[in-house]
């Protein structure tokens, strides 16, 4: 099985208080987001820079324009984005998840959606293709089964 990083975290709605629970889909949202996950699939795992939570982000974003981890800032370290996380009332980048988005039963995750599996650092985020999900590995994206996933949420 891939090795899975986690415990990582950047999503946040746009304005304060405002929780986004339906987003919309480009026409084309397909097309943009596999070019997004061509575009970052040797990326390697780095907090703050490119990481579970940043990538789950830019899915959502390449699909529907929104950007969840606008405003969050910089972090360099995962603990650092844990405090983050902490000072803004959340005990973990999946209940950021779970405010967020609407949650779904694993296996009705559709294309694009977004999923929580265990890792290999705590919790991580991924995003669902079909029957595998797409999650960060040391060397850049790895193919895990629908089936590892512990949560999903619609996108």
């Amino acid at each position: 099985m891939a090795q899975v990083l986690g415990i990582c975290w950047a999503f946040q709605a746009q304005t304060e208080g405002e929780f986004l629970k339906e987003l919309k889909r480009f026409p084309d949202w397909q097309n943009r987001l596999s070019e997004y996950i061509n575009s970052v699939a040797m990326h390697p795992f780095c907090p703050g820079t490119f990481d579970c939570m940043l990538f789950g982000a830019g899915a959502v974003q390449a699909q529907t324009g929104v950007d969840l981890a606008h405003g969050w800032g910089r972090y360099l370290s995962l603990t650092e984005g844990r405090e983050m996380l902490k000072a803004s009332g959340y005990s973990s980048h999946t209940d950021l998840v779970a405010e967020l988005l609407p949650a779904c039963p694993v296996l009705n995750a559709r294309v694009g959606d977004i999923a929580i599996l265990d890792g290999d650092l705590g919790q991580s985020v991924g995003v669902v293709q079909g029957h595998s999900i797409y999650v960060l590995q040391q060397g850049g994206i790895g193919v895990v089964p629908l089936t590892d996933a512990k949560r999903a949420f619609r996108v």
